[in-house]
């Protein structure tokens, strides 16, 4: 299995800000990986790749302002956790990245950054933005309202451990996407030497602490694991992928006990704790016994591209009224008797992994799908399609880059 997009990510950030070297082990390596570690070279952090699950970073402890705007494609924890620490670099840095990312919001952690005394605009309220840094921070407590994504409170607790004191982030109200995710934060800032203690759900306090390097073993991705998960279960086979489910401590392992009960999934998935889940449990409700409600699920309609609209128009491609839109909840409404069936399609991925990777699953139940833009999978797991080769899934890929799989 690929190791976890998001605490690699964690964890070369954490390196490059401690002083020394560190050796980051099972990573994964990805276009999403990629562009945080180019982003770090570009502002003075050493990073060396030994093998292909191995990052080691050298770093001074501090960043330095680098020589050109930041692109980082469409890698949106890159894209939040750089713009906030870019408040530590000593002169201007610019976040961009690419058409995809400038949709996406970013507006309430340049509001947050602010309270931390960080110049910070995003014209758009989305990037480009550009961060005024003085090399340090001041002030003792932020809120930030996380509705949005759970990605701006982990950018501010990682940047609190580098104040000249402590600091409280706080939420503007009990709400947060993916909470999880945020528990991986601190663990891993915790790893590298931070001291965060959690007196309510809304409020984290973190000391002035910095970080120290450290050696880190990464867990495979969870998100990942979706897929084979599934895979296994709607065609009764067996993969071993080395990690019991149980093991994961990443939140979208949760949907693990929902793929176990397919094709009896439950009338309603609450999905705001396992959202990166969600495009693997739609694709494989189509063909449950019973309709699923997905609700909670409102800010998948600002990920890569808005996965609730791509989910229904793709389902409805292989079948009219498999996938309903109500608000920003999607109710999937099986179509009994599709199982070996021939239900050509050509699923638009919309550059969007989760996407190709989630209608590969229908391939395996049902002919005639077609993938548009395969190669997109390479974001968080390059090896996708060879893996499915391995298990025995016969795949045909065309000279117009669609990838059609029977």
């Amino acid at each position: 299995m690929p190791g976890s997009k998001s605490i690699t990510n964690r964890a070369l950030l954490l390196a490059a800000l401690a002083k020394g070297t560190s050796r980051l082990t099972g990573a994964l390596k990805s276009d999403d990986t990629a562009r945080m570690a180019e982003a770090l070279v570009a502002m003075g952090v050493g990073i060396a790749e030994p093998d292909a699950t191995s990052f080691v970073v050298t770093a001074s402890g501090r960043l330095a302002a680098p020589a050109a705007p930041l692109f980082l494609g469409n890698a949106g924890t890159a894209t939040r956790f750089l713009t906030a620490a870019a408040a530590l670099v000593d002169g201007p840095v610019v976040v961009d990245g690419d058409a995809n990312m400038r949709k996406r919001p970013i507006r309430p952690l340049v509001t947050a950054l602010a309270r931390l005394g960080v110049i910070a605009e995003a014209a758009t309220g989305c990037p480009p933005v550009t961060v005024h840094g003085t090399g340090q921070i001041s002030g003792s407590r932020v809120t930030i309202d996380a509705g949005l994504s759970s990605q701006y409170v982990s950018a501010l607790l990682m940047l609190a451990a580098c104040g000249a004191g402590d600091i409280e982030v706080a939420l503007t109200g009990d709400h947060i996407g993916a909470r999880g995710y945020v528990d991986l934060t601190v663990a891993a800032m915790e790893t590298f030497g931070a001291h965060v203690v959690q007196p309510s759900p809304g409020l984290w306090r973190v000391g002035a602490t910095g970080y120290r390097a450290h050696d880190m073993a990464i867990e495979p991705d969870a998100s990942a694991a979706t897929y084979l998960w599934a895979a296994e279960r709607i065609t009764g086979g067996a993969i071993d992928l080395g990690t019991p489910a149980g093991a994961f401590t990443q939140p979208d392992a949760k949907a693990h006990a929902m793929i176990s009960a397919w094709p009896q999934m439950p009338d309603t998935i609450e999905g705001s704790q396992m959202q990166d889940a969600i495009p693997t449990l739609a694709v494989i409700a189509a063909f449950n016994q019973t309709p699923v409600r997905f609700t909670g699920i409102a800010n998948l309609r600002v990920k890569e591209c808005d996965r609730i609209s791509a989910l229904s128009q793709g389902l409805n491609r292989i079948k009219p009224g498999l996938a309903v839109e109500d608000g920003d909840n999607l109710v999937i409404r099986p179509g009994h008797g599709m199982i070996g069936q021939t239900c050509p399609a050509e699923i638009d991925t919309r550059d969007d992994h989760r996407i190709a990777m989630s209608f590969a699953l229908a391939g395996l139940l049902v002919g005639g799908i077609d993938i548009l833009d395969p190669a997109c999978v390479a974001k968080t797991y390059p090896g996708y399609w060879d893996d499915l080769a391995t298990l025995g899934v016969g795949m045909r890929f065309r000279q117009t880059a669609t990838l059609s799989q029977t």
